[in-house]
């Protein structure tokens, strides 16, 4: 789902201008970042699904402190904080919500492996919706998240580069990175 979040995020820049770019392509994958030492460490662990090949949707993540409700609630906000020396308020909040956003989307994908509570304290319910179990379903949507994202990004970048005088070719080729760099990654986490 990474390229996904990367058009989420390229999504949010098109209506939020003055939160940079960098920050929220940061934002979308925080979780994920905090994730990696947690597999390495073997604290958070990937299941395959038994009958499945390939990569792409076919594991069950027990990420149980990164992409539980609770944790990922506080991780969104300790990075959004954490930038509230150098941006204004608005822009620390946008930053949260585009790192909360990961679990959001995630919620939709992922097989109920997501807890409400980090490491599953109290063993309730675990979340998810399991759209991985149609990997073509996913990828579309996450090609449309893409698209979507590079268009809008495109479109407001170019807005504003005409409106300040400046040359449009730096919005044009962002939104060309955006765009091949999204395709990219989806064809690399589907072909897996």
């Amino acid at each position: 789902m990474i390229a996904g979040h990367f058009g989420f995020a390229a999504i949010v820049k098109s209506h939020e201008r003055r939160t940079p770019l960098w920050a929220l392509m940061l934002a979308t994958v925080w979780l994920d970042i905090i994730f990696v030492p947690l597999l390495l460490e073997q604290i958070e662990t990937f299941e395959p699904v038994p009958g499945t090949h390939g990569a792409y949707g076919t594991g069950i993540i027990h990420a149980n402190y990164t992409h539980s409700l609770l944790g990922a609630l506080l991780l969104s906000a300790i990075l959004g904080a954490a930038f509230l020396w150098r941006w204004n308020q608005r822009s620390c909040i946008v930053v949260a919500l585009v790192a909360f956003s990961h679990w959001v989307l995630d919620l939709f994908v992922h097989r109920a492996d997501m807890p409400i509570l980090p490491g599953n304290a109290g063993h309730l319910p675990m979340l998810g919706f399991g759209l991985w179990r149609y990997p073509w379903a996913v990828a579309a949507a996450e090609c449309a998240l893409v698209v979507v994202g590079a268009w809008l990004y495109w479109r407001a970048a170019r807005s504003v580069t005409i409106a300040a005088g400046v040359g449009k070719r730096r919005a044009d080729l962002v939104s060309v990175l955006i765009l091949i760099g999204g395709i990219a990654v989806l064809a690399l986490d589907v072909t897996g």
